[in-house]
């Protein structure tokens, strides 16, 4: 979802600076959390502190403070400063109108997803939509993904896996789906390239050309 189907830098960025502030740590410019963000917010976190205070150099309870302060902001109001991509939402009307089964998958906690594609995405624009969930490892587990296909009814090879970082990438690949590196989103194409993305494109219309004869790629 992040980087892919929404612009959250921005939102993101918010959020963890507040909490950083609030717990008496300096801020972390915009830009550098496309490195930061997509394993989870636990890792999120580490890795802002190991920017701000160094690697090994704070306590489990400055973590577990910081993370406190982050989860309650984000949840409270998850919308906050988001922005859709440019054609991102007549893409996804393609797909559905093609009818191509569609899904998110995000480690991102799974009330915090279905708010934000809420909010970006008319209703029934996806088909499953899911977040980090107990019991469910997060990406770059293959876990997620092989359920949302189980769910869905279709096979793994039957299925593109479109992300932005190595995560997504190696989430896919694992999971026996041909990967779509989103060039637009907030890693590098060499990372990317590097993580053997099949396809790479760059802009959200080129989802549909793949897609272009009613799914068959």
């Amino acid at each position: 979802m992040d980087g892919t189907l929404a612009y959250t830098l921005n939102s993101i960025a918010y959020f963890s600076n507040t909490a950083l502030k609030r717990c008496g740590y300096r801020t972390i410019p915009v830009e550098k959390y496309r490195n930061i963000v997509g394993d989870g917010a636990d890792m999120q976190v580490h890795r802002m502190l190991d920017l701000v205070v160094g690697k090994g150099a704070y306590s489990e309870e400055n973590f577990e403070k910081v993370r406190k302060i982050y989860g309650g902001l984000y949840g409270a109001e998850p919308t906050r400063l988001l922005e859709n991509y440019k054609g991102m939402p007549e893409t996804i009307r393609f797909l559905k109108q093609k009818g191509v089964k569609t899904a998110v998958l995000s480690n991102k906690p799974n009330s915090w997803v279905i708010a934000i594609i809420q909010y970006l995405f008319p209703k029934g624009s996806f088909d499953l939509c899911y977040g980090q969930r107990p019991n469910v490892p997060r990406k770059p587990s293959p876990a997620g993904a092989l359920l949302i296909a189980k769910e869905l009814g279709v096979d793994p090879r039957d299925c593109l896996y479109i992300g932005d970082t190595n995560t997504d990438m190696k989430t896919g690949a694992a999971a026996g789906m041909d990967t779509a590196g989103a060039l637009w989103g907030f890693r590098t194409r060499r990372e990317l390239e590097e993580n053997h993305a099949v396809y790479l494109m760059e802009k959200p219309e080129d989802i549909c050309r793949l897609f272009a004869d009613g799914g068959e790629r």
